[in-house]
């Protein structure tokens, strides 16, 4: 590398050439790094400034070739044909843009002496930052000693690409995805769900730490709770978080619509609009990435300090401006989404000419490129963490100190007895920052003491209402948004609460969420924070007065298809259990759990300690055992474990021996999917000696019932063994008892179901006039008086 920094940065590098406001942003920021002491003189700033060119050129090389190349010629010589991939694949355009944006991180962190966290909302862009980490050094650990900057490591990351090689086990063979992963040193998300890094990236940063968010223009156009950032951060708990927006115009078919609307212009108007401070830089230059990081904070410093501060604060927002694929034939162009180019370089000669000549424009000779690593690894120096070891990555808050509940002994709500642990839970750990997810109507949900406590996050509180600046609990009537608060804050305690149908938007969140940290469970590094639970309550059976838009089991029936020892669904039947299931997830970390409760009053079915021990194995008896019944009734949900119950009550009466138990958890019965799972699974001899196979057996579920035939298989002796009652899609304005008819759940309808398995004359189990109630041909209401 040259030894005059400043003319050397000044002059551009390959095809990174210098914006004048562009440089006169640098020479100010250079003039006051020198003046605080951070650095000792410009030159060495801008030493650093031309390092991160060459390793940005370098990067955009890289990504390229693991496009199209089965292989890497680290002395730039054009390749051969066969040197190509016969069937090329990869995300090109935004992987170049992103690569500038990535080195510009790594460049404020070097000139600033701190390692922020990151977060990637366009993972598909995921060659950017394996490319840099390759380079630089900071790998995983799966992947560290198969990649490095050898011509043998590099070849071997361009042909891992794509390259789709598969493990005996079915899991992928090379620790390379097309995504952000687990084994993408420092990633914290896929990014594969566009986006919900938009929602989630203000509640992430704790005091004291720095993250900064890469999002795209495409993914702009997904969520609107993006553009209520500002309404969120608060200098008093948020850490300083930049939001940086790669704006390359496009998006897979055509413009974004932004661009439609008026680009670049548009879009400050709207961010000003919504309270943002934006500020436009070259999007081609990892030294404006830099400034705008830099710049970023110091406005949100300066904001901190201002003792007459007023929220919402002028949230920075780094708008960079850029054209898709920039640096590589094709740029600008449709194409530039997956590959720029118009041919197969390994077919082609005119697209093999096309891509030697852009390769040879990025190429960076191998002693200038270790040099400029070297001028960028100062972790040792400056005593802060690699990139890959950023705050957000490594996430493991102390363990939560639990309160001891107070137990029901009378008739009680779920959500009241989970509203009042709560409270004392909060209260018990100020050491962990609380957020509350609310699509409105957390009161209605019974969480009235939790929104006393800790109040809606507003910028103007309003007089008599539980509202505060610094209220913790983050509210919008939209599902999306308000879980990112819980699903961002991951070093703290989190708590969703939404009605059951409408969580169903949340879905997409929530699996991005497991899927992730299942998938760092399955590389032996399983992530640390404090599970997050979501509470699924006014639910499809007790939100009967509502049309069938409130009625909706589907969150819990999709979470159960995902790995049950990462996505845990719970149904607690009454209010000791509610709060012993909350409690145990809790416990947990890095899990993702529905608890389906209602709200209303239920009876009190468990003590404390039966309630503890059913959150600690996921299911009981709770009337009578197996091994002396003649039937077996298995209850999920509170409803249905009261209408269990009932049933149970009249086939003793007549004669006929029942057992009832309760599933709290039935993904602990379900076949286990791999070796993970079976440990969090309940045994084979285990389950077949709580629930014998050959027993008849009447499942009644807060669920469809199809769902749960297929989860819980091991229980399920064929159809002349288990019939199983649940929501059948009938509802409508109704009340509980209602629903349960509508939808064949009564207590009524489950002694019938025992009887057809028992082989017994229904007249000997039920009464006439309900015989004609449960098939239609009398008053419904009959059931209601008549059971027991």
């Amino acid at each position: 590398m040259p030894s005059h920094w400043a003319e050397d940065w000044k002059a551009g590098y390959r095809r990174l050439q210098r914006d004048p406001v562009t440089l006169a942003r640098v020479e100010a920021l250079a003039d006051r790094l020198v003046k605080r002491r951070a650095w000792p003189d410009t030159e060495s700033v801008y030493r650093v400034l031309a390092a991160a060119d060459r390793l940005t050129s370098a990067a955009m090389w890289l990504v390229v070739h693991m496009s199209y190349a089965r292989q890497v010629d680290v002395g730039g010589s054009p390749l051969p044909a066969e040197a190509f991939k016969s069937d090329p694949e990869g995300h090109t355009g935004g992987s170049l843009n992103m690569v500038p944006a990535f080195v510009g991180y790594l460049a404020a962190n070097v000139l600033s002496g701190v390692t922020r966290s990151w977060i990637m909302g366009q993972g598909h862009c995921a060659a950017a930052i394996e490319s840099v980490n390759v380079l630089t050094g900071d790998v995983s650990a799966h992947q560290r000693g198969r990649y490095d900057r050898s011509e043998a490591g590099l070849s071997q990351l361009v042909s891992d690409f794509y390259g789709y090689a598969i493990q005996p086990d079915g899991r992928p063979a090379a620790p390379l995805g097309s995504h952000a992963g687990p084994t993408t040193a420092g990633a914290v998300s896929e990014g594969g769900y566009l986006g919900f890094a938009e929602l989630q990236y203000v509640h992430m940063p704790l005091p004291g730490e720095g993250l900064v968010a890469f999002l795209s223009d495409g993914a702009f156009e997904e969520q609107r709770g993006s553009d209520w950032s500002p309404r969120w951060w608060r200098a008093e708990d948020c850490g300083l978080a930049t939001p940086v927006m790669i704006l390359n115009g496009r998006r897979i078919e055509e413009r974004t619509e932004i661009d439609q609307e008026g680009g670049a212009t548009w879009l400050e108007r709207h961010l000003t609009l919504s309270g943002f401070d934006p500020m436009m830089i070259d999007g081609h230059d990892p030294a404006a990435f830099a400034w705008a990081i830099l710049e970023s904070e110091e406005r949100l410093k300066r904001f901190t300090a201002n003792p007459a501060r007023a929220y919402p604060a002028p949230l920075p927002y780094v708008i960079a401006k850029t054209e898709k694929g920039f640096g590589f034939p094709g740029a600008g162009t449709n194409r530039a989404h997956n590959l720029p180019l118009a041919g197969n370089p390994r077919t082609d000669p005119v697209a093999r000419t096309q891509f030697n000549n852009g390769a040879a424009a990025l190429f960076v000779p191998k002693r200038e490129l270790d040099a400029a690593i070297g001028v960028l690894k100062t972790h040792q120096l400056q005593q802060r963490p690699l990139e890959s070891g950023h705050p957000a990555a490594t996430r493991n808050p102390v363990a939560p100190h639990q309160p001891a509940p107070a137990w029901a002994d009378a008739p009680a709500s779920p959500m009241d007895a989970i509203d009042a642990w709560f409270v004392e839970f909060v209260a018990a750990n100020p050491h962990l920052r609380p957020r509350v997810g609310n699509p409105d109507e957390l009161r209605s949900n019974h969480m009235g003491r939790t929104l006393d406590r800790l109040r809606h996050r507003v910028n103007r509180p309003e007089p008599g209402v539980p509202e505060a600046i610094d209220g913790a609990v983050i509210t919008a009537l939209n599902e999306e948004a308000v879980s990112g608060a819980a699903l961002g804050n991951k070093g703290g305690l989190n708590l969703i609460v939404s009605y059951e149908a409408f969580a169903v938007k949340m879905l997409g969140a929530l699996r991005q969420e497991i899927v992730f940290a299942r998938r760092q469970r399955e590389t032996g590094a399983p992530p640390a924070w404090i599970s997050i639970p979501l509470i699924a309550t006014s639910h499809a059976w007790e939100n009967s007065k509502n049309e069938q838009s409130h009625q909706d089991p589907t969150l819990g029936e999709a979470l159960l298809g995902e790995m049950s020892d990462t996505a845990r669904v719970l149904f607690p039947v009454d209010a000791n259990s509610a709060v012993a299931a909350l409690s145990e997830i809790y416990r947990g970390r890095g899990e993702i759990a529905c608890l389906v409760t209602p709200k209303r009053v239920m009876p009190t079915l468990l003590d404390g300690a039966s309630a503890l021990e059913l959150a600690r194995r996921g299911w009981a008896h709770l009337a009578g055992t197996p091994a002396e019944a003649d039937v077996h009734i298995v209850a999920i949900g509170a409803y249905q474990a009261v209408e269990a119950l009932q049933a149970r009550e009249r086939l003793e009466a007549r004669g006929r021996r029942a057992c009832v138990s309760v599933l709290l958890e039935p993904g602990r019965l379900r076949a286990p999917r791999d070796d993970i799972e079976a440990a969090f699974t309940l045994a084979d001899d285990a389950l077949a000696t709580a629930f014998p196979r050959q027993l008849p057996r009447v499942l009644v579920t807060h669920t469809r019932p199809a769902p749960m035939l297929g989860l819980l298989r091991r229980l399920d002796g064929g159809p002349d063994r288990l019939l199983a009652l649940g929501y059948i899609g009938r509802g409508g304005t109704l009340d509980v008892f209602g629903m349960l008819f509508a939808n064949r759940c009564t207590w009524a309808h489950v002694v019938e179901a025992a009887g057809r398995l028992l082989d017994t004359n229904p007249g000997d189990l039920l009464e006439p006039t309900e015989l004609l109630a449960i098939h239609a041909k009398a008053n419904p209401r009959t059931l209601q008086s008549s059971h027991g």
